[in-house]
């Protein structure tokens, strides 16, 4: 029975073909996967992804040789960025299809990461079948050894093993330099909590995210670069007006209401921060995809709307706690809380009004475009 063309695919989501070898994804074709695997084998002999590609190429040659339709490929994604480098993927493997006319998809791979892509791939053509390449290691010590010693080498590894390790031992070292041995199992304690939320909740994907918008509207000249320099100085000088009020308010008062304190004098400059670069991202929008306009008009109406409610309710819970020097009494800071709620709720609505609108303009536009070429 005739399956149409098939696609061997060998998928390298960490792009180690790109970021070690310097080979643009996607390759097709047997030679320039071989091409691919000499120039990474050259690169680094030891990695894995090497294995998938040969075991891609062998499996295409045995289909050949058979009488089948078939063709070879090698898609990475992102080294350090695994959303990105999974829409690339999506991306890339829309190319490949469109160019080569196959109809179903063999996927080899080298672990179980790149196997999370199978989805993707599967949104693209069906999978007839899944090959995992494993290497064969040394069953001994020196083996295991060998292993450790590659996985620490590995960037995305040592970040997540060797940073909280080494920042503990930091921290323990600290509290003993100055005398404080009492606080040190606290101090290590919380800085490795406070590392384990932040790459729970995938803070470093947004912040990595930041930096990749970041330095493409610095390559491609975009106002968003300015405005996110903008709001990079005015978070700086945030957190330096929220630690000032810290000095200013001190007082034997508890962790939430030192919170609290660096709140009032920050939240405001975050939230302008936040103004500033959300507009530079609607001006880009405007001038270079105003398709995608509608979905991002809002952000600076809803940063400004929770900047107020939060000031308006940190004037209140510290009013309520009577810290001292405080400027606002109680009946003033009830009065900021109302205001912030409501400047917050029109800020809100206003945007969510002005998104509406221009969704529905956008619509219309797209449909009139529709009928006059049609």
């Amino acid at each position: 029975m005739n399956q149409g063309r098939t696609l061997v695919l060998s998928v390298d989501r960490d792009d180690d073909i790109g970021f070690k070898a310097s080979i643009e994804s996607p390759v097709i074709g047997r030679d320039a996967c071989i091409h691919a695997a000499n120039t990474l084998g050259l690169a680094d002999p030891e990695d894995s992804d090497l294995n998938a590609i040969f075991q891609a190429i062998q499996i295409y040659d045995e289909l050949k040789a058979r009488g089948e339709d078939v063709e070879v490929a090698v898609i990475g994604g992102n080294h350090m960025h695994m959303i990105e480098g999974d829409r690339r993927i999506a991306i890339d493997l829309g190319r490949v299809v469109a160019e080569t006319g196959v109809s179903n998809c063999i996927v080899v791979t080298d672990g179980a990461e790149d196997e999370f892509v199978i989805p993707i791939v599967q949104s693209k053509l069906p999978v007839t079948s899944i090959r995992r390449v494993i290497v064969n290691q040394m069953p001994n010590l020196e083996g295991t050894y060998y292993i450790i010693k590659k996985l620490l080498n590995d960037p995305k590894v040592a970040r997540l093993v060797l940073v909280p390790l080494g920042l503990a031992m930091l921290l323990w070292a600290i509290a003993y330099l100055v005398d404080r041995p009492q606080i040190a199992t606290f101090i290590v304690v919380g800085a490795i909590g406070i590392y384990l939320l932040y790459r729970g909740f995938g803070i470093d994907d947004l912040i990595s995210g930041y930096v990749h918008d970041l330095r493409t509207s610095l390559t491609r000249g975009r106002i968003s670069f300015v405005t996110y320099i903008a709001g990079i100085l005015l978070v700086i000088v945030g957190v330096i007006m929220g630690l000032m009020n810290l000095l200013i308010f001190y007082a034997e008062i508890g962790l939430l209401l030192y919170f609290l304190i660096f709140m009032y004098g920050a939240v405001l400059w975050l939230a302008l921060a936040g103004i500033v670069a959300s507009i530079g991202i609607i001006t880009d929008k405007y001038f270079y995809d105003r398709v995608g306009l509608a979905k991002v008009i809002v952000f600076p109406f809803l940063i400004g709307a929770i900047g107020l409610i939060s000031y308006g309710a940190c004037i209140y819970a510290i009013s309520m706690n009577n810290v001292p020097d405080f400027p606002y009494t109680t009946s003033t800071a009830l009065q900021y809380i109302f205001y912030g709620i409501l400047g917050g709720l029109i800020c809100a609505l206003s945007g969510i009004g002005i998104q509406y609108m221009i969704t529905k303009r956008l619509s219309s536009q797209s449909a009139r475009e529709v009928s006059e070429s049609v």
